[in-house]
């Protein structure tokens, strides 16, 4: 059996803002270094064989602090795992689109990827790492939209429609060829 933990990023400047961030390269904030101290730390009871980040800055950094506090390198930066290209909106709040757009902005095509896209691009590289690593215990540090995405189309029975919170874990495993969630969304770390 194979396993993955999904982690979503820590916290950004613009997650306090509701900025969509998309492709942009945002690091960390203050908070994020701190909650992925803390993931790691939690992380550290446990044991994980490798550690895969999206090359996004906001994920690559919470991997590093992971990275250090488990003596661990990351085995691989993932284009196929960075967040969903949020086109012209990033950087954008909810208000912003509205006074720019109007408020049915999301029936306009502003250049967001397609949904179906990031499912199969998020799956796809989610596959290839499992099929690396067969038998392994696998941490994936990536963002919110694009775990979701993937893990609608890794399980689709899955009910995804819970925002991933800031450092959270969602482990999943492979067995055969079949995935299932053990764990969805936890934060509990944050919160000891």
């Amino acid at each position: 059996m194979t396993t993955i933990g999904l982690i979503r990023h820590g916290s950004t400047a613009w997650n306090k803002e509701g900025r969509a961030q998309g492709h942009t390269d945002n690091p960390l904030d203050t908070e994020g270094l701190e909650q992925a101290a803390l993931l790691a730390e939690r992380l550290s009871t446990e044991q994980w064989d490798y550690l895969y980040s999206s090359d996004l800055l906001r994920a690559r950094q919470t991997a590093e602090v992971i990275a250090t506090r488990l003596g661990m390198e990351i085995a691989g930066l993932t284009p196929g795992i960075r967040e969903m290209n949020a086109g012209l909106i990033e950087g954008t709040t909810e208000q912003d689109r509205v006074e720019r757009w109007g408020s049915g902005w999301k029936t306009l095509d502003l250049g967001l990827e397609n949904p179906e896209a990031s499912e199969i691009r998020g799956s796809q590289a989610i596959e290839e790492i499992a099929e690396k690593h067969p038998g392994s215990r696998i941490l994936v540090v990536s963002h919110g939209a694009i775990l979701r995405s993937t893990l609608r189309r890794l399980i689709p029975d899955l009910n995804v429609t819970v925002l991933l919170s800031n450092t959270s874990i969602t482990q999943i495993t492979k067995s055969d060829a079949t995935w299932n969630c053990e764990l969805y969304n936890c934060a509990q770390h944050l919160t000891m």
